[in-house]
C-alpha cells in the first residue's frame, strides 16, 4: 500500500470498452488501490459492464478505496432495487460506495423504448433515495420519478450514502450542486468550460443552503502518456473524442464554444461515415490516423499527454481551473503508474 492516499485522484475500472473483459476488473481494482488512488469509477454499458455486478466485485477485492458508479441510470431499475443495491454495497464495503447516475444518451433510450430522463426526475430520485436510506416509509409518491403506492426498505435504516451525478449542461450541473455530493464533468472540456461548470455547481450549492466545498467536482481528464505506443495513444485520444463527436457532438461543440463547421466536416467525411459503430471500438489504426487529421489540436488539448512530468503539469492545471479532484481517464492503473509516480514527486505532493 502506498504511503499516501491520493484522495483527489480517481481512475476508471475497465476503461473504455472494458479491456479484455470484466474479469480484469479485480486486478485493476487491487492495482489502483496499491497505487494510492482515492476513487475507482465504474461506467455502465449494456453488454458485459453491468454496474451492480462490477461494483460488488470491486468492493470485494479492495479495502480502502471509494468505489463509484459514473454512471448508471436511474430509470433502468425500480427505485427500490437501486436503493437496496446501494445499501448492500454501502454496508458490504464499510461505507465506500458512491451511487452516481447520469442522464444517458437520448437516442439509445428511444431505440430501446426507455423514456428520456429529465432533470426533475433525477432530483426526485435523489430525494427518494435519501429518504429510503434513512428509514422513511413513503406512501403514495406522485412526482417526476413516477407514481408508487408505497416505497420502503427498512424503517431501521439510517444510512448516509454518497450520491454522484455525471453532468454536462447547466441544468444538470446546477442540480449536482443542489442535491448531489459528487459531480463528474465530461472529458475534453476546455479550461474555460471547466471554470464555468465548477462555478455553476458551487453557486447552486450555495443557493440551496449547502456548503459549496462539500460538493466535490471531478474533472474527467484523458490521461495518455508518451510511454504508451502511438497506436494506443491515438485510440485513447483521437478515437475516443471522435466517438463523443459521433454520439453528442453538437452538445460538446456548443458547450466548449468550438467551430460547428469542423464538426460538420467530420460527420461528412467518407471514412467516418463508413465506420459501423463507435470509432473507438470499430475503427482500424489506419482509419484513426485519418480521423486525426479532421480534429483540431485545440480540441484535443484538454488532456494530459507527453512525458509523465508533462502529464502531471497539465493535470495540476485542472485544480487551478477549479476542479476539486481529477479522474485520470482512459487508461489502466498499470498504464498510469509512471504518471502517478511523477505526481507523487511533484512539489505539491512531495
Amino acid at each position: 500500500m502506498s504511503e499516501q492516499v491520493l484522495d483527489e485522484l480517481g481512475y476508471y475500472l475497465l476503461a473504455g470498452s472494458g479491456g479484455d473483459g470484466p474479469a480484469t476488473l479485480m486486478d485493476e481494482a487491487r492495482r489502483g488501490e496499491e497505487l494510492g488512488f482515492g476513487t475507482a469509477f465504474i461506467s455502465e454499458r449494456w453488454n458485459v459492464k453491468e454496474a451492480s455486478s462490477l461494483v460488488g466485485a470491486a468492493c470485494a477485492v479492495t479495502n480502502r478505496m471509494q468505489i463509484a458508479t459514473a454512471a448508471t441510470n436511474h430509470n433502468t431499475r425500480h427505485p427500490l432495487i437501486t436503493a437496496s443495491w446501494a445499501t448492500t454495497m454501502h454496508r458490504l464495503s464499510g461505507g465506500r460506495f458512491t451511487l452516481g447516475i447520469g442522464r444517458g444518451v437520448a437516442a439509445m433510450y428511444s431505440a430501446f423504448g426507455i423514456p428520456a430522463v429529465t432533470t426533475a426526475q433525477m432530483e426526485d430520485w435523489a430525494q427518494v433515495m435519501r429518504r429510503l436510506w434513512h428509514g422513511e416509509v413513503i406512501f403514495n409518491h406522485d412526482g417526476p420519478l413516477g407514481k408508487y403506492p408505497v416505497l420502503v426498505l427498512d424503517p431501521d435504516f439510517d444510512e448516509d450514502i454518497r450520491l454522484g451525478l455525471v453532468a454536462f449542461g447547466p441544468k444538470s450541473l446546477a442540480l449536482g450542486g443542489k442535491v448531489f455530493d459528487d459531480v463528474v464533468l465530461h472529458t475534453y472540456f476546455t479550461p474555460e468550460t471547466v471554470k464555468r461548470c465548477v462555478k455553476t455547481v458551487k453557486d447552486a450549492a450555495e443557493q440551496a443552503g449547502r456548503d459549496p466545498a462539500g460538493v466535490r467536482v471531478w474533472s474527467c481528464f484523458a490521461t495518455v502518456g508518451d510511454h504508451l505506443p502511438e497506436e494506443v495513444r491515438l485510440k485513447k485520444t483521437v478515437a475516443r473524442l471522435a466517438t463523443y463527436l459521433q454520439g453528442y457532438g453538437d452538445l460538446l461543440v456548443r458547450t466548449n464554444g468550438w467551430d460547428p463547421a469542423v464538426l460538420q466536416g467530420f460527420r461528412e467525411d467518407s471514412v467516418v461515415m463508413s465506420i459501423p459503430g463507435g470509432i473507438d471500438h470499430k475503427a482500424t489504426a489506419e482509419q484513426i490516423e485519418h480521423i486525426a487529421t479532421l480534429i483540431p489540436d485545440e480540441w484535443l488539448e484538454p488532456s494530459a499527454t507527453g512525458s509523465p512530468e508533462q502529464c502531471v503539469e497539465r493535470i495540476r492545471k485542472e485544480f487551478d481551473y477549479g476542479a476539486d479532484a481529477v479522474i485520470m481517464h482512459g487508461a489502466t492503473p498499470d498504464e498510469l503508474e509512471p504518471i502517478v509516480a511523477a505526481y507523487r514527486g511533484s512539489p505539491l505532493t512531495a
